[in-house]
């Protein structure tokens, strides 16, 4: 089931609420380090499946 704008824009302003303005860049910025990392994670995994197959 998709997110759809109204979800997103109310997630958006409780992490605004909970973090405030001045600390939201350096959250967003971890989140997004967070992702890549998993990302990176999973890509990884996949390649040491195929060399197992």
């Amino acid at each position: 089931m998709p997110i759809g704008f109204t979800e997103l824009a109310l997630i958006l302003v409780l992490v605004l609420i909970l973090f405030g303005a001045g600390k939201l860049p350096k959250v967003m910025s971890d989140l997004g380090k967070g992702v890549a990392s998993f990302k990176k994670g999973l890509k990884e995994d996949d390649k040491q499946e195929d060399k197992t197959e």
